[in-house]
């Protein structure tokens, strides 16, 4: 073909670039060209287009079924075409047949969907299969085909690429959208994608996790493709450049965030059981180029050529049995262990050398484009009409199986559409479309005839800041500012706090000042976007109720002609009780600006409200808030530039996103209520000497757990004849077990006294009566979710729970109401403080592991119960000047406490921590060495009778079989035996007796252990030759400081040595060796 060297296209969008390539010096050849790609693709694709609803199938030899993701695929080839036949001036028709193929098959899948409604109604506020959209549907009617049960549509991939096109699509000039209805069902289908980061789904695969047994996973594609479809549909007009302000489209920025954060912390991994998955391939890549971090891209890149590159293909991911002539076709799900069948022998899809061809064109790679071109054009065949086929899959047969496990390639694989002669493979006669559709853009795009600006006309592919600026009034995405400025407004409650402040030279202005604009309450805002995508006719209502995050409450809204700022979230009065510690309030102010800071990609400012309240003067931490405003005044706050000033100054280079979909009333004042200014008649505080202080209140912690088992009179007598608000909060709480929440003592109810004493408590940073009363009361943290789901993203897991009793596992993400039930029914009837003290440190973890990641190395779960015991033991180790409980500490105190327990190897030898202590802690932790974990394989791999720890057994059969060796579940097992040793310090020298033994086992790789490895008696073993030698008696050299536990490193080391040499070595034998060579057994 001409011109082949053009598809090396500039990396620069300038348009005269642009234009000379659109010169095609050869007009005629060009036609020529188009006009064949025509024939094929009215042939190959449009053929099998339903003439009634537009879709299209998976094979083209299916009459029955279409496939939402497969159709949207097609409808972008035939698209594609359109535009590059938009060249040509007469196109005899052409490219207008073209544009409205591609039209009907985008209505018809909005159509079956809107017929849904309910599902996505449903389905946004709780996130559950069983109201996903379908993804398949009749060719013919448009309706369900397969149940809920038959198939799982929960496919977050498949909404999101749908709506990446439309985008695509309308820009393009493509009218798709025609009435409001659609525009609300849109904004819809936004909200549906939304949470991808917390919705586990089944993926592009449509199987779930690996071992294809009927679970949903988070997978890194789905959340990639929800990013670029929020980036790409955020601001769009659904009725292009005739649109009007109601057909626009709102992303929430915080939701986009998440994903995004989500996202690039899982790559290059796709989810917790496929450790690569070509899945990523279109997410990292065309279509949807979800992350424009490089390194990342090349890395994930990198990790799937390597894995899973073939010579017919690309496998999907390692062990996939999907068309293998092993797999039953009669049955839906594998057995346990069956995945190990399918190693070596997975099915090859050429439809990756296409994309990895578009990849090159993109990102100007003409090796790449050659390489994957050599090797396609030896897997395609003609079909009768002299066009091109690329064949479904590539199969190993059924006699070559073995020869394959043993020398992987020595063995010809066979095309889909080409049954060999035993004719086992069912999947004959049909054109895979998703493939063709690929290959008709790849021959497009490298034969000059599309532009890559044609075919990604939003620049997906450029990063962010280098995409052309969308005109409008809305928010676009643009990008990192190498120099960001966060601007910082402080608003204070009354004119008497603002007179103080200006004596220490820092400028507030009150709510009067800020007039005409409005200072609320994100809630409120909440409630406006309740309007947004409402449509009584589909039932539907609008935005979910979701709290309006950081990046939200930094931008300056304008709603119905009134102007709003809101104060963000940590300002809120909320019920739960951390908002009452300063310090902590101090801290997420810095958090805050850091955040939005590091994460704010739109254009124009973010602008971040903070409020000065008459309650935070009292507080005894008052200075250090002051402290604060002086280093934000001097512009900078720990890395970030910051800009103080009044709000009239900074609004201009504000970022402003007008809510237009209200514009059809009047204010909405009856939802807006301003943040209130106090009027006071004396103005005076001169300073802070002169702020009446909130005094530290204290009294003896007593216990009243005796009233527990004595009668309730007895209880009310005591009640009223203490003023210890502790003691109060227990009996009161012993008054609401037995006789309910209405029960009156003194004409208050046990209600009411509760929430009044929780108050007062309060008010005192009596913070033990605080959290006691909090947890009686069933108090959850606000919006704990997304803490829990970063945890989880980060490849670990939580549990919550007092230590000896049951514990509950959050391994996917959950509701608020969930969390709450799961608090309340594992911990409360054990701990009633604990209740609420494991949430806080939940929230604490997830917090800091989304910053500091590297304090979690090591840890795979989190065992909230486990972490408070290493609290307490530093805390031993450690007293505190004023000697409080754990329970007695204020929220800050606590989390620097966490902070520094996690960083123990940080300054363990500086602040001089015995060997003990630190096996202490971090056996409370139960952090392991890197690669522990497959350390402990390589063992069971050596060790046939299996693994004992505290008499429970890890078997080596059917372990070995089930799983591999760097897998998640693998490493879950073995950590939930070691979390049955009681004590920290013995857990950690199970750790590194199990160390000692790998390293022997690799230096000796003819070992084979015939005998159970039983863990505890080699820890005996070792103790008593330490008891020995040392001339202890057996039970100190178990505990108590001169036990082995409190030994250096080094010497731990040689006893745990000489443990396993003498036991393991007598029982041990060379593999296979005679039997009376092992009479020692």
């Amino acid at each position: 073909m001409p011109f082949a060297d053009t598809m090396i296209r500039q990396g620069s969008i300038d348009d005269i670039n642009a234009q000379q390539f659109l010169k095609i010096s050869n007009y005629e050849d060009t036609v020529r060209q188009l006009d064949t790609y025509y024939a094929i693709v009215k042939r190959q694709l449009l053929r099998f287009q339903s003439p009634i609803t537009g879709l299209f199938p998976v094979l083209s030899s299916d009459l029955h079924i279409g496939s939402v993701r497969d159709s949207v695929y097609c409808a972008a080839a035939v698209w594609g075409l359109y535009q590059a036949y938009r060249r040509i001036d007469d196109d005899r028709g052409k490219s207008h047949e073209l544009g409205q193929s591609t039209v009907k098959c985008m209505r018809g899948i909005l159509e079956c969907w809107v017929k849904q409604s309910a599902r996505v109604e449903a389905f946004k506020t709780r996130q559950s299969a069983a109201h996903a959209l379908h993804v398949k549907f009749h060719l013919t009617t448009g309706e369900p085909v397969l149940t809920d049960d038959q198939y799982h549509h929960l496919q977050i991939d498949a909404v999101s690429l749908y709506l990446l096109f439309l985008v695509q699509m309308i820009t393009s000039g493509l009218q798709i959208i025609y009435t409001q209805d659609e525009v609300a069902f849109v904004q819809n289908l936004v909200y549906y994608v939304e949470r991808a980061y917390r919705t586990p789904d089944y993926g592009m695969w449509e199987r779930g996790t690996k071992y294809n047994d009927g679970k949903p996973e988070i997978h890194a594609s789905s959340i990639g493709m929800a990013k670029a479809a929020l980036e790409a549909i955020n601001g769009c007009n659904l009725f292009g450049e005739k649109g009007a302000s109601w057909s626009v489209i709102y992303v929430d920025i915080d939701a986009h965030n998440r994903n995004r954060s989500i996202f690039e912390t899982m790559l290059p991994r796709e989810s917790s059981s496929k450790g690569v998955d070509a899945a990523l391939l279109p997410t990292i890549s065309f279509p949807a180029f979800a992350t424009h971090e490089e390194l990342l891209v090349q890395l994930t890149k990198t990790n799937i050529l390597t894995r899973l590159q073939g010579r017919y293909g690309f496998k999907r991911f390692s062990r996939d049995g999907f068309k293998c002539v092993l797999e039953d076709p009669n049955r839906r799900y594998y057995n346990e262990g069956e995945l190990k069948e399918f190693e070596g022998i997975e099915s090859e899809w050429p439809l990756f050398y296409v994309m990895m061809i578009i990849d090159g064109v993109f990102r100007t790679l003409p090796d790449q484009v050659e390489e994957y071109q050599k090797l396609l054009k030896s897997r395609i065949y003609m079909d009768e009409f002299g066009d091109p086929v690329i064949p479904w899959y590539y199969y190993v047969p059924r006699e070559g199986i073995e020869n394959e496990r043993s020398e992987p390639y020595s063995v010809r694989r066979v095309p889909a559409s080409q049954p060999d002669d035993n004719s086992e493979n069912k999947d004959t006669g049909g054109l895979f479309l998703w493939a063709q559709a690929m290959f008709v853009l790849a021959q497009l795009l490298t034969g000059g005839l599309l532009h890559v600006n044609e075919l990604d006309p939003i620049r997906r592919y450029l990063p962010s800041y280098n995409r052309p600026r969308r005109a409008g009034r809305y928010s676009a995405f643009q990008g990192i500012a190498t120099d960001l400025v966060v601007q910082v407004v402080l608003i204070a409650e009354s004119m008497r706090l603002q007179a103080m402040m200006g004596t220490y030279g820092i400028q507030t202005q009150t709510p009067h000042e800020v007039e005409p604009v409005q200072v609320c309450s994100s809630t409120q805002l909440v409630h406006v976007y309740r309007e947004l995508g409402v449509c009584p006719k589909l039932k539907l209502t609008g935005r979910p109720i979701r709290p309006v995050g950081s990046l939200g409450t930094s931008k300056i809204y304008r709603v119905c002609g009134m102007t709003v700022l809101c104060y963000p979230l940590i300002f809120e009065v909320s019920e739960f009780y951390l908002y009452r510690d300063m310090a902590l309030l101090i801290d997420d102010i810095k958090t805050e600006l850091q955040f939005v800071g590091k994460y704010w990609r739109l254009s124009g400012r973010p602008t971040v409200c903070l409020l000065v309240r008459e309650e935070h003067m009292r507080d005894p931490h008052f200075k250090q808030m002051l402290d604060l405003f002086a280093m934000l005044k001097k512009g900078h706050c720990d890395g970030v530039k910051v800009r103080l000033g009044r709000l009239q100054n900074l609004i201009s280079s504000s970022c402003i996103e007008h809510l237009d979909f209200m514009s059809q009333g009047e204010f909405p004042s009856e939802m807006f209520t301003q943040f209130r200014q106090l009027e006071h008649e004396y103005i005076g505080y001169q300073s802070l000497t002169d702020v009446p202080r909130t005094l530290t209140y204290r009294e003896e912690p007593l216990d009243c757990a005796t009233y527990r088992h004595r009668p309730t009179p007895d209880v009310v007598d005591a009640l009223r004849n203490t003023d210890n608000i502790f003691a109060q909060s227990q009996l009161w709480g012993i008054l609401l077990e037995r006789e309910g929440p209405m029960y009156e003592v003194n004409g208050a109810s046990a209600l009411e006294a509760l929430k009044s004493l929780y108050h007062s408590a309060g008010v005192l940073r009596h913070w033990r009566a605080v959290r006691y009363c909090s947890s009686l009361l069933n108090h959850t943290v606000d919006s704990i979710s997304p803490f829990i789901t970063t945890v989880l993203v980060n490849g670990k897991q939580l549990t919550v729970g007092v230590i000896g009793h049951k514990e509950t596992t959050f391994d996917k993400p959950m509701t608020p109401g969930e969390i709450q039930s799961v608090m309340y029914s594992t911990i409360q009837p054990y701990d009633v403080v604990g209740a609420v003290l494991q949430q806080e440190i939940v929230l604490y973890c997830g917090r800091l592991i989304g910053t500091s990641p590297e304090l979690f190395r090591g840890i795979l779960k989190i065992r909230v119960g486990w972490v408070l015991e290493a609290l307490r033991t530093y805390l031993q180790l450690f007293p505190e000047r004023r000697a409080a409980a754990l329970e007695g500490l204020s929220p800050y105190r606590l989390r620097t406490l966490l902070q520094q327990v996690l960083s123990v190897s940080d300054w363990a030898e500086e602040r001089g921590l015995t060997p003990l202590q630190r096996r202490q802690l971090e056996g409370c932790l139960c952090r392991v060495p890197k690669h522990f974990y497959i350390q402990v394989w390589d063992i069971l791999l050596r060790t046939p009778k299996g693994i004992i720890v505290q008499g429970h057994m890890i078997p080596a059969q059917p372990t070995l079989v089930n799983m591999s060796r760097s897998e998640l579940s693998f490493a879950l097992l073995v950590e939930e035996a070691l979390v049955r040793v009681a004590a920290g310090a013995r857990r950690q020298l199970c750790v590194e007796l199990l160390c000692v033994l790998a390293a022997i086992l690799r230096r000796n790789p003819e070992l084979y252990l015939q005998q159970p490895l039983d863990l505890d008696r080699l820890l005996d073993d070792a103790h008593l030759t330490y008891a020995k030698d040392t001339g202890i008696s057996e039970e100190s050299a178990r505990s108590g400081e001169g036990a082995l536990a409190a030994a250096a490193a080094g010497v731990t080391l040689g006893y745990l040595a000489r443990a396993v040499v003498n036991s393991v070595l007598q029982a041990a034998a060379p593999h296979q060796a005679p039997a009376d060579s092992c009479l020692l057994a």
